[in-house]
């Protein structure tokens, strides 16, 4: 659930408090109806929603390598749930490490289209 509350800390921690994410009178007569998320907010929830959909065994840790690709097809609006269809594109192996590429899409409950496409780099350490 990506409610108002989320919006706000995302809005705050960033600076980007731009009233169709805060202001939620403002945003009732704007093009969405509502207040939406910040496109960044819905790429960070990638972690999150990605942990949920797979694992890795072995690795001692894993960091993020960076993006390919990311697009933001539709807007999440507030109080909207999202969830994501998680790929894996690719393995590359360097040494005692893997270089992951996953392709996610991040789904808005109840909308054709995707709050979010994107592509990602993790690099998973064995050693």
């Amino acid at each position: 659930m990506v409610d108002q509350s989320r919006i706000d800390l995302f809005a705050e921690a960033t600076g980007d408090t731009q009233w169709i994410h805060v202001d939620a009178v403002r945003a009732s007569d704007g093009p969405f109806g509502t207040t939406i998320a910040h496109g960044f907010l819905t790429l960070s929830l990638l972690p999150y929603l990605m942990r949920q959909t797979y694992q890795i065994d072995g690795e001692k840790h894993a960091v993020n390598y960076g993006l390919d690709r990311v697009r933001f097809p539709h807007p999440v609006r507030s109080g909207e749930s999202v969830r994501a269809e998680v790929t894996l594109s690719s393995v590359e192996i360097k040494g005692t490490a893997a270089q992951v590429k996953f392709s996610t899409v991040i789904e808005i409950q109840d909308r054709p289209k995707p709050a979010c496409v994107a592509e990602s780099l993790i690099l998973y350490f064995f050693e």
